[in-house]
């Protein structure tokens, strides 16, 4: 039976896999479909890189007359990037490097008098060249397009000029493309993650305060926990890179037409909370080692425990008001003055047991002192009244 039931097992996990791609395929369209979001730009950016590779074959195939029109939709459709600035760095590179990739199959083609001699001889240093970060990941193109040439047999020296215009067409349609029709602008990005980062620590914090009123010293899922605070904080850096490189090199009227109703929020909430995610770091590292046998430090127990996992559950609160205040759905990101009074309270029978701890021996005093330490830099920095608290 168990032989059995390894194989069923076995046998359902493409099937399992199959349902949960299909479920996240679902899940992106209905986000696409409600609104703009992630999902809506990467539609709107796949349907222009569609359009203007759709434009690039009529201009160079038809309009032109060029039976063999690759070059410029191939160009076109990679160069609709997520920036316009983006577009048009990659534009340089592809161009660099099918020019390099051109120029080096023919001579190779004229030099051996063979197509296998000329591959040979041209796309060892064209695959070493991808390599090269001025390149980016377009270098490999280099060796892409001598290949495309030594197969068709073009390598003249008018073959390659054409080739090259293409490519330059192809470059010129794509970046048009996407620096004029809905120009991609990423401020939302930065408000998603925020608010994200914003809610996540509240999930942190509140989860902390749980395990320590129900005793439970989840150590190793309060580092994990922390760790993708970490991951979230990067998203949003990243974001807020790509919120300054999408305002560049686009026009101001189209700017306006795309921006969202809403600025981005200022960096100093990024480093805000970076602060905030650095205290919890510094916060559960604590709780780890005050779980451990084998340290010294001993934890705090009792009503002093409950105390601090009480305040940390309203800071939690805080953390998730302000992420409701980011996304725009709540006005009020302070706590009211009940919350406020009962954290003001809580902050006192802290510091009282602080003292009582401090005439019991120095090891418990040590890690509450820390921990209240670590309340404190968030509570400031959630919260402007605990500056003046």
């Amino acid at each position: 039976m168990t032989d059995v039931t390894e194989v069923v097992r076995r046998l359902s996990r493409p099937a399992y896999a199959l349902q949960r791609e299909a479920g996240a395929v679902g899940r992106a369209a209905r986000a696409a479909w409600r609104g703009p979001g992630r999902q809506r730009d990467l539609v709107v950016q796949s349907l222009k890189a569609s359009a203007a590779a759709i434009l690039a074959w009529l201009v160079a195939g038809v309009w032109m007359g060029d039976p063999m029109a690759l070059m410029a939709p191939w160009v076109a459709v990679v160069l609709v990037q997520a920036t316009v600035f983006s577009s048009l760095m990659q534009a340089a590179r592809q161009l660099a490097a099918i020019c390099c990739g051109t120029v080096l199959a023919a001579v190779a083609l004229a030099a051996t008098g063979s197509t296998l001699g000329a591959v040979a001889l041209s796309v060892p240093p064209l695959v070493l060249l991808a390599n090269w970060p001025r390149f980016g990941d377009q270098g490999i193109y280099g060796a892409t397009t001598a290949l495309f040439t030594l197969a068709t047999g073009a390598a003249s020296a008018s073959s390659v000029g054409h080739r090259v215009g293409q490519a330059a067409l192809g470059a010129v349609i794509g970046l048009a493309v996407n620096a004029f029709v809905l120009p991609p602008i990423h401020l939302r990005d930065v408000r998603e993650n925020l608010a994200a980062l914003a809610r996540e620590a509240g999930d942190v914090l509140r989860r902390v305060a749980g395990d320590l009123r129900e005793g439970e010293w989840d150590s190793q899922g309060w580092s994990h926990a922390s760790a993708h605070l970490e991951h979230r904080l990067e998203a949003l850096r990243s974001a807020r890179g790509w919120s300054r490189e999408s305002l560049r090199l686009t026009a101001a009227p189209l700017r306006a037409v795309r921006r969202p109703p809403e600025p981005a929020p200022p960096e100093q909430d990024d480093e805000r909370w970076s602060r905030v995610t650095g205290h919890i770091r510094a916060l559960t590292r604590t709780l780890a080692v005050a779980a451990d046998d084998e340290r010294v430090p001993t934890a705090p127990s009792g009503t002093v425990l409950d105390s601090y996992a009480r305040l940390l559950e309203l800071i939690g609160d805080a953390c998730h008001a302000e992420a409701r205040r980011i996304l725009g759905a709540g006005d009020d990101v302070h706590p009211d003055d009940e919350a406020m009074e009962t954290m003001r309270e809580l902050r006192g029978r802290l510091h009282d047991g602080l003292r009582e701890h401090a005439g019991q021996g120095a090891d418990g005093t040590t890690v509450l002192g820390t921990l209240l330490l670590q309340a404190e830099n968030l509570w400031s920095e959630t919260l402007p009244t605990g500056r003046t608290g």
